[in-house]
């Protein structure tokens, strides 16, 4: 097929292709162009996967592809997004094929035979052997499609899976590094090393494994200082500012929200993220003054992200009407009829039925009725409170952070309706959520058995 007849998606990678850029150097050229920093790696790859369109950033790709504007605009949309970003029923054999396809697209050889399946071995893919080095030119991007993968499935799949299939590509990709030395190419890997270990980051942190989870930051960090590229190193604050504010740290959360916010420009998402995590931090800590700024601040960081800005993934911001975490800053602050409202309009907003049906959000919608739960347990509304939490707890992928609430939850009940049989029928399925076989890599506080 001539490339003027190629899907616009196909049509963008074959142009770079050919120019002999790095998605990275496109992102980089686009920001020198347009003056701006909001265009990401990430945001490149989505456009080749055919999940957005990039309309208005048509003219500044043209110039940095050297083609005419008018190819571009009369390029169709592929009909079909890409399906690697499809959760599918069979979550392992997915990831075990996105791994073997694309390494072995590079010449990279996967010790896995090609029926291997993760539950069979939950150590699955334990070498990726490089054979030649007359292939190392695509590896940056074929990290960078693993990358994207995981990026859209790490809130979905089970997180101790995760981190060890991102561990084993981690591990691959330093030692590229090694071998590259000092090359050219060694920047945009530097990048893609980096950006995995924040991954890893989310996964630890996601277990309740905060000691590793702070080892994986620091290190997409230093990456990310190397590089050149410091959108990284504020989504490794975000991620620690979660651990503390879980943690019940509200003036860590808080301090590490606002230096994550000091290195990257409003407009991006991780900025408006830090923004609102800020705000949570501050109602957590108690000073409904500092909420109030805080809220105006992410209000005014959401209003500066671009149109096309992703809501789903690791990367991306869930838009409602409010900034991300009001409903929780509401409850802290005591605000609980309006805690109620905003978390059943996130709810409704962000986490409809047809979203939780694809397995998208799986976490945050647990943790939103959690949230829910709390705020009719603060109104005395135990009905309400209790069928929230047990909805909560009906998810299939269990994550430290949603314990927490779960555990907090947990406790309220028994303070505020001791006597009540529901709060001891959520109590004994909070018990055995926390000692289901899909839970048992959590580091979670031990449990009261017993009320008495």
């Amino acid at each position: 097929m001539e490339a003027t007849h190629l899907p616009l998606p196909d049509l963008l990678k074959h142009l770079r292709n050919s120019a002999r850029m790095t998605q990275q150097q496109v992102a980089d050229r686009l920001c020198a162009v347009t003056g701006t920093c909001t265009v990401t790696r990430h945001e490149v790859g989505r456009w080749e996967q055919g999940r957005v369109r990039p309309t208005s950033w048509l003219p500044a790709l043209a110039e940095v592809l050297n083609v005419d504007l008018e190819m571009l605009e009369r390029a169709p949309d592929r009909k079909s997004p890409s399906a690697p970003y499809t959760v599918p029923s069979d979550d392992v054999e997915q990831v075990s094929e996105v791994l073997r396809r694309t390494f072995l697209q590079h010449g990279i050889a996967a010790a896995a035979a090609p029926a291997l399946r993760l539950h069979q071995d939950p150590r699955v893919i334990q070498a990726l052997n490089v054979v030649g080095n007359d292939r190392l030119g695509g590896v940056a991007d074929s990290l960078g499609e693993l990358i994207d993968h995981y990026a859209q499935t790490i809130g979905a799949l089970p997180p101790a899976d995760v981190y060890d299939e991102l561990l084993t590509v981690r591990s691959y990709a330093s030692g590229i590094l090694d071998r590259l030395g000092y090359a050219a190419s060694r920047t945009d890997l530097v990048l893609a090393t980096g950006w995995l270990s924040h991954l890893l980051a989310v996964a630890a942190c996601d277990m309740g494994e905060h000691a590793a989870a702070r080892v994986w930051c620091s290190d997409a960090e230093r990456r990310s200082r190397e590089a050149g590229h410091p959108e990284l190193e504020a989504w490794a604050a975000l991620t620690k500012a979660m651990i503390a504010w879980y943690q019940g740290r509200p003036r860590q959360s808080a301090t590490q929200s606002a230096s994550g916010q000091a290195v990257v420009p409003r407009g991006t998402v991780v900025h408006a993220k830090l923004a609102a995590q800020e705000m949570r931090a501050a109602a957590m800590a108690g000073d409904a003054d500092g909420m109030t700024r805080a809220r105006r601040q992410a209000s005014k960081a959401i209003a500066a992200l671009p149109p096309d800005a992703p809501t789903t993934g690791a990367f991306s911001i869930a838009l409602s009407e409010d900034p991300p975490y009001t409903a929780t800053s509401l409850l802290f602050i005591g605000r609980h009829r309006e805690a109620v409202t905003t978390t059943n309009r996130v709810i409704a907003t962000v986490y409809q039925p047809e979203t939780r049906q694809r397995g998208e959000h799986p976490s945050g919608y647990a943790r939103s009725l959690l949230i829910l739960g709390l705020s009719h347990a603060a109104l005395g509304q135990l009905e309400e409170s209790v069928a929230a939490g047990h909805a909560a707890l009906s998810g299939s992928r269990p994550a430290w952070p949603t314990m927490v609430l779960a555990d907090k939850l947990d406790k309220v009940l028994a303070q505020q309706f001791a006597d009540a049989h529901q709060t001891a029928e959520y109590h004994a399925r909070y018990l055995e959520a926390i000692n289901a076989p899909a839970a048992h890599h959590l580091q979670l506080p031990r449990a009261v058995e017993e009320r008495g």
